[in-house]
């Protein structure tokens, strides 16, 4: 599943992210990278942005960049 399947403040891990190489390097910069805890705090009315909770800090991001990261629950 991707980031835009999680539901509202449920938590899971970073499995991959997908797509061109600027994108993967600007989300890899943002800290999210494999097997980092990531919680879902909310989303715009319309479902973009999205609003996300990583590394001690919250992010905002676009629906679209959502999509590119493939995410896993805890085992």
């Amino acid at each position: 599943m991707n980031l835009t399947d999680v539901a509202l403040n449920q938590k899971v891990y970073i499995e991959d992210i997908l797509g061109t190489p600027k994108v993967k390097r600007r989300l890899l910069d943002m800290g999210l990278t494999k097997n980092t805890e990531v919680k879902v705090l909310g989303h715009a009315p319309f479902g973009d942005p999205l609003k996300i909770s990583v590394r001690g800090y919250t992010l905002s991001m676009r629906k679209e960049e959502a999509t590119k990261i493939k995410v896993r629950e805890k085992q």
